[in-house]
C-alpha cells in the first residue's frame, strides 16, 4: 500500500476490513470489522466497490462505496452508498478527492448522473455535496417492512 497513490480500491479481505475505523463513523450500527465484510461480500453481487484514501501513515482516512446500476429514467448512474472522512480529517480534501474520483468513474463507465442520498440531519455534508456541484433532485421516501 503506496500512499503515493492517491485512491485505492479495497479488493481483499483485509482491506475491507482494514476500513471499519472509518466507515463505522458514518455506520454505527456495524458490529465489527467482520460484519462490513460479510455486508460488503453480499454486495459485491451487484458491483459494490469502496475505494479509500491514505493518511501519512498509509492508513485509511476517507471511504467510499459506491456500485453503477441502470434506471429506466437515467439510464446508467453511479450511486454512492457511503462517503465519510474521519473527523480529524475533515476539511482536508480527502472527500473532494474520492467524489472526484467517482464522477471520473461515472464518465469513464458511461453513467448520466452521480447519485447519493444523505441523512437530513448530516447538515455538514450537505455543504459540502452542494460545494461539490450536487443538489437536491427529489424526496427519497422510506418505510420499514
Amino acid at each position: 500500500m503506496s500512499t503515493s497513490v492517491t485512491v485505492f480500491e479495497a479488493v481483499t479481505d483485509d482491506e475491507v476490513r482494514a476500513l471499519f475505523p472509518v466507515i463505522s463513523q458514518l455506520r454505527p450500527h456495524l458490529a465489527g470489522p467482520d460484519d462490513l465484510l460479510a455486508r460488503v461480500k453480499r454486495m459485491r453481487a451487484d458491483g459494490f466497490r469502496q475505494i479509500w484514501r491514505a493518511g501519512e501513515d498509509g492508513t485509511p482516512v476517507a471511504v467510499a462505496g459506491f456500485r453503477i446500476y441502470e434506471t429506466i429514467y437515467a439510464g446508467l448512474k453511479l450511486y454512492v452508498d457511503d462517503l465519510v472522512t474521519t473527523e480529524a480529517r475533515r476539511g482536508l480534501g480527502d472527500g473532494t478527492v474520492l467524489l472526484d474520483w467517482m464522477v471520473a468513474e461515472a464518465r469513464a463507465k458511461g453513467c448520466t448522473e452521480l447519485d447519493l442520498d444523505s441523512g437530513v440531519q448530516r447538515f455538514a455534508a450537505h455543504g459540502f455535496y452542494f460545494a461539490k456541484g450536487l443538489h437536491i433532485a427529489s424526496y427519497h421516501f422510506k418505510r420499514a417492512v
